[in-house]
């Protein structure tokens, strides 16, 4: 019964088998081996961006902070949402590879900023003032933290907001995969046509052992990027171990099938959950937020269910009955059996 995190799953056959394939004989190093240039073509064409720029670090950290600093000076402002993964889950990652850049916090429910809430912290953003950080750059994450999930459309209209005031977009995609699964529609139309300039593809949380992309759909920022990655000490020597994971991720849809088993079983936890729980959140992909009473917790905990209390600070100790909290993940891997043992340890 593991829904710790989607972090927390293996690998699928074939990305051990890439990465085996992959350790066959020699290859060039930082970037330059053939099977980079596969995942390079194949992304561009997945998501009908022929002159996007392609490069890979092995973790999502790097990639969000170093994408943000390519489009973000140590003066600027990156508006996010006060729940939004790099403002909560990246000790400073973002402030210290922008060099300073300060993150703003955009208001709205369920973990998602509303484009009234941006469009007045951007009015009152002192755009030429010198005493005041310069508006910089939009960062959007999909899936949230709270698992909700941005529709193109929205997406769309929170990014023509920052760019009417000259403002890049960065989307945090580390369950890109799920969103993309759930909402229905092209990579293209939930990234780049929604106005997105830079996207962490993230592929960690969806059956790889550690490989992120980023996709600068504005080639202009690839050299600096590439400096970037370089001096963070992100560009692995041995790249095509990344390359390997990725263009086999990508090959024949895999990536898509993962996440859709990671949603639909979350969607059955869901139904399961109906009525024994309160959920917190629209589930939007793979993951859910459900309160029930402290003893139930205490009972599921005993038999080995492994989840995160959300908000964390919440203690299961005590016999009192009150609510407590938690975050579900479902994984490319979750069992039915999983579900049905926790679910019925929640009804007992």
């Amino acid at each position: 019964m593991n829904f710790a995190s989607d972090n927390t799953s293996g690998m699928p056959a074939q990305i051990l088998e890439a990465i085996a394939q992959a350790n066959d004989g020699a290859a060039p190093g930082y970037g330059t081996d053939p099977i980079m240039r596969d995942v390079r073509d194949q992304i561009r064409t997945l998501f009908a961006a022929p002159e996007a720029e392609v490069f890979l670090v092995s973790t999502g950290t790097a990639a969000n902070a170093l994408a943000l600093a390519s489009i973000c000076p140590p003066w600027g402002a990156i508006y996010c949402h006060g729940l939004a993964h790099i403002e909560v889950d990246e000790c400073g990652a973002p402030e210290f590879f922008t060099g300073g850049a300060k993150l703003v916090h955009v208001s709205g429910d369920d973990g998602k900023m509303t484009p009234e809430a941006l469009a007045e912290m951007l009015a009152r953003a002192g755009r030429g003032v010198v005493h005041n950080v310069q508006p910089a750059a939009l960062s959007l994450t999909n899936l949230t933290e709270c698992g909700t999930r941005y529709s193109a459309a929205e997406l769309a209209t929170l990014s023509q907001i920052a760019k009417s005031h000259g403002l890049s977009v960065h989307l945090d995609g580390a369950r890109f995969a799920n969103a993309l699964v759930a909402e229905g529609c092209s990579p293209a139309d939930l990234s780049w046509r929604a106005g997105v300039d830079v996207l962490s593809l993230g592929g960690t949380k969806n059956g790889l052992m550690g490989v992120e992309a980023v996709v600068l759909f504005d080639p202009a920022h690839a050299w600096e990027f590439q400096l970037r990655r370089k001096r963070a000490g992100h560009l692995w020597s041995k790249h095509r171990y990344l390359s390997a994971q990725m263009v086999a991720w990508l090959q024949d849809g895999l990536w898509l099938e993962l996440a859709g088993k990671a949603n639909a079983m979350a969607g059955r936890l869901e139904k399961d959950l109906s009525g024994q729980a309160e959920l917190l959140f629209p589930r939007g992909g793979n993951m859910l937020f459900a309160r029930w009473p402290r003893s139930k917790h205490q009972r599921l905990q005993a038999a080995g269910a492994q989840y995160f209390l959300w908000p964390g600070g919440q203690s299961l100790e005590g016999r009192d009955e009150t609510p407590v909290s938690a975050r579900l993940v479902c994984s490319w891997n979750t069992a039915e059996s999983e579900l049905e043992a926790f679910t019925a340890l929640l009804a007992s």
